[in-house]
């Protein structure tokens, strides 16, 4: 595996690779990251892979500073899975002066995580049109458990018309059904005990609507109690349209998502769970 940190030379790299699949990442790689890895050699003759901890993301109360940064475990973990390039710059190699230019997303973007974290699709969008704009690849993959971001990063990509194929890795889960994030790391012994909770209780709601529940206002206020029963601070669970992330209307057939962002100690957990198509009552 070929590492570059400077634009310049990630460019000239590049050249004659054949058909790119991008798969972006923070680092602090874990198996979700590898199986996005995995399924990218399927898509493309190369794949390229990059490290950087986006600070245009984070809000002023949010971690940047002790995000984990696992550099060479990383760069051991990609090249054990054939990962053919990555692209790991520094800020000064990514943002040589202030970004004043940003990619302002739609209104979808400030509900949701957007509402609790104000500005950080903002930065997501911004830092990864940028490495498009870098790497130009034709396909890029990006896991689902990171919903509202593959949406935003979907309709971005349309929006500006740009040659590139986006694909969502499907969410990969401990035995017990926590989704695996590098912020599982903050989690005290007890609390990850108490984690796979949050899965639960999507599932709970799924099901609910599943059998034909479409009280979605009062299913989603039981599944965010019962959560905060058991010392979660609960920033929001939302039954949304998978396509829009709208709220479903009656009497229109939908394929649905669950959604959730809760709080477990100093964690701050999301996780997601589709639902096929289903008509309101």
């Amino acid at each position: 595996m070929h590492i570059h940190s400077s634009i310049a030379e990630m460019r000239a790299a590049l050249t004659n690779r054949g058909r790119i699949v991008l798969v972006p990442t923070m680092g602090n790689l874990h198996a979700g990251h590898i199986a996005l890895m995995t399924s990218a050699r399927s898509h493309g003759d190369t794949v390229l892979a990059t490290i950087f901890v986006n600070r245009l993301q984070f809000g002023p109360n949010d971690d940047f500073d002790r995000y984990p940064r696992t550099f060479q475990a990383d760069c051991d973990q990609l090249a054990a899975a054939g990962v053919d390039l990555l692209f790991a710059p520094t800020e000064a190699d990514l943002y040589p002066e202030p970004q004043q230019y940003h990619v302002d997303p739609p209104e979808i973007a400030h509900q949701l995580d957007g509402e609790f974290r104000p500005g950080h699709f903002r930065g997501v969008a911004t830092v990864v049109l940028k490495l498009f704009n870098i790497t130009q690849p034709q396909v890029a993959l990006f896991g689902k458990k990171d919903y509202q971001q593959l949406m935003v990063l979907r309709h971005m990509t349309r929006q500006m018309a740009l040659p590139i194929d986006i694909l969502g890795g499907e969410t990969v889960r401990a035995d017990d059904g926590l989704a695996l994030s590098s912020r599982n790391a903050y989690l005290s012994s007890a609390e990850r005990a108490e984690a796979p909770r949050l899965h639960r209780v999507l599932n709970q709601v799924s099901a609910a609507v599943r059998a034909g529940e479409r009280e979605f206002a009062r299913l989603e206020r039981e599944a965010a109690s019962e959560l905060d029963q058991h010392g979660w601070k609960t920033d929001y669970v939302a039954v949304r349209r998978q396509a829009d992330l709208q709220r479903p209307q009656p009497r229109e057939e939908h394929a649905l998502v669950v959604l959730a962002a809760s709080r477990l100690g100093s964690a701050r957990l999301i996780d997601n769970v589709e639902i096929d198509a289903v008509g309101s009552r």
